[in-house]
């Protein structure tokens, strides 16, 4: 039972991230129906800058996340308004495509930039160990798990209570609607993508703090996981989101924990082949009709 409940803490730890970096992706599909390959790429940049911050600027924990946010903020909007908005009244496949030939170009300008070799992240957080019973937490793991708490209920703020997120809203369910009574589509549109490249920044300092390390091509596992986690809790669902995100983390860290660490990516590629088969819309999605 220890080892279940330790597994179990590990998995919560790790399923946070991977819930930060799925909102963004949910996000975005549910305002353009765009599934933004780049996203995991922005997570790298993220950690790039939590480590640049950490090491020559000497930030702490707190002030490296928030610039950190605020510079994948920026590139997220810089990359909608050059990228993205020139097709969007282009064919899915199209912008599918340029999505994935950005994430490549940042991963290959940031491997220009800084180089190809992983990187040691600085010790920002004491390893301060509490014990409950036979189970072990540390204070990275409360520290991350407390951060993207507080991040998704920010959010969940954002979406319900203020004027921007009633905006999304009407965005996500009638563009041109929306437009209609006054809505600025393109501005609502930029918003969210702030929102979601900082959430994917935050994401990649907790990663670089979990992990230990970072490399250019980091953004591209983690991407994959947390867009099986937006699948699974019903792509464009925030709350599904960071359920699919916290099963995921748990999953992968009782398949490493109980089996084989090397099948931890496979089972949860196999679980979203069976999501995919049996409950296609996700745990928390609506099933939408397309006329022919």
């Amino acid at each position: 039972m220890d080892q279940f409940l330790q597994q179990m803490v590990n998995g919560l730890s790790l399923g946070s991230i991977y819930a930060l970096i799925a909102l963004g992706y949910t996000m975005v599909y549910g305002i353009i129906k765009l599934i933004n390959f780049a996203h995991g790429d922005i997570y790298m940049i993220g950690a790039y800058i939590g480590f640049a911050a950490t090491t020559y600027v000497h930030l702490g924990f707190f002030p490296a996340l928030i610039l950190s946010m605020i510079v994948c903020a920026i590139l997220g909007m810089i990359i909608e308004r050059v990228a993205y908005k020139p097709l969007r009244n282009s064919s899915r496949i199209t912008v599918l495509i340029t999505a994935i030939g950005v994430s490549l170009l940042l991963e290959y300008s940031m491997m220009f930039f800084v180089g190809a070799e992983v990187r040691s992240y600085p010790k920002v957080l004491t390893n301060h160990l509490f014990h409950f019973g036979g189970v072990r937490v540390n204070m990275q793991q409360i520290y991350i798990l407390v951060t993207a708490v507080a991040l998704m209920i920010l959010l969940q703020y954002i979406v319900t209570k203020t004027k921007t997120g009633k905006a999304m809203r009407a965005v996500s369910i009638d563009k041109d609607a929306a437009q209609l009574m006054g809505i600025r589509v393109d501005k609502t549109i930029s918003i969210t993508f702030a929102i979601g490249s900082a959430f994917a920044g935050a994401a990649g300092v907790l990663v670089g703090i979990y992990y230990n390390s970072i490399d250019p091509l980091m953004g591209m596992m983690p991407g994959l996981k947390a867009f099986v986690a937006a699948v699974f809790g019903g792509i464009g669902s925030i709350p599904g989101a960071m359920i699919g995100g916290l099963a995921i983390g748990i999953m992968e860290t009782l398949v490493a924990g109980y089996g084989n660490s090397m099948y931890r990516d496979a089972a949860v590629f196999a679980f979203l082949i069976l999501i995919l088969i049996l409950k296609p819309s996700g745990l928390l999605g609506k099933n939408e009709r397309e006329k022919v």
